[in-house]
């Protein structure tokens, strides 16, 4: 099922497979959460930053999207593009019973309520104040991504690693301590000043020292 990307649009689509209305927006500055296939690290983040009222975008970087299969060597693969729904929709049919007990339709579930469908970061151009990777390749990926762009409007984005296990559990740890840190950015009257003692009281709080740079767009 190799870069699979033929799927339908949204008409008469039901209810549980459209994104849920946003919350009510609290945040003021723009969030972006990035993993290898915006399945499970960055929607997790996405889904909590959201839920908070934080302003949430999520992306994957690899070149397709991934997901274990019935062995190691047949993942099931898609285009990024692809709809949260019409591959929850192709797990039940292939094998309904392996991907709820691995917690892949679980996940899904979650991301249809949180959006239509993974996003590629290679392929966006939209500005963020601050972009969360969750594994270090991802994030020298992300950085290298913008250093390569001709900058233009000088906009600093704050890069940041905070290297998860990709699995739900840690996740959803991951998910919980993000929103904890961008609420404290979000709060901040001037991050650029403040990062470093915001970084501190992050550690403190949750034992977690992420690694982070400064971009340009």
């Amino acid at each position: 099922e190799a870069g699979a990307s033929a799927h339908g649009g949204e008409e008469g689509a039901s209810d549980d497979e459209l994104p849920s209305p946003d919350p009510a927006v609290t945040g003021r500055r723009r969030f972006a959460m990035v993993c290898a296939s915006n399945m499970n690290r960055s929607m997790e983040a996405h889904h909590v930053l959201r839920e908070a009222g934080l302003i949430t975008s999520s992306y994957g970087i690899g070149n397709h999207v991934k997901l274990p299969g019935p062995t190691q060597r047949e993942p099931n693969t898609y285009d990024f593009g692809t709809p949260y729904a019409f591959i929850r929709r192709d797990l039940r049919s292939k094998d309904e019973a392996l991907y709820t007990r691995n917690g892949l339709l679980r996940m899904l579930d979650r991301n249809v309520r949180v959006k239509r469908c993974p996003e590629r970061f290679q392929d966006s151009y939209k500005q963020h104040d601050v972009i969360v990777c969750f594994e270090q390749r991802v994030f020298d990926i992300a950085v290298e991504t913008l250093n390569a762009r001709e900058q233009e409007s000088m906009e600093s984005v704050l890069m940041i690693n905070l290297q998860t296990t990709d699995n739900p559990e840690e996740a959803e740890k991951a998910g919980k301590a993000v929103l904890t840190l961008c609420r404290m950015i979000d709060e901040a009257d001037d991050w650029e000043e403040e990062i470093e003692d915001i970084l501190d009281a992050f550690v403190e709080e949750t034992g977690r020292r992420p690694l982070y740079t400064v971009c340009f767009y």
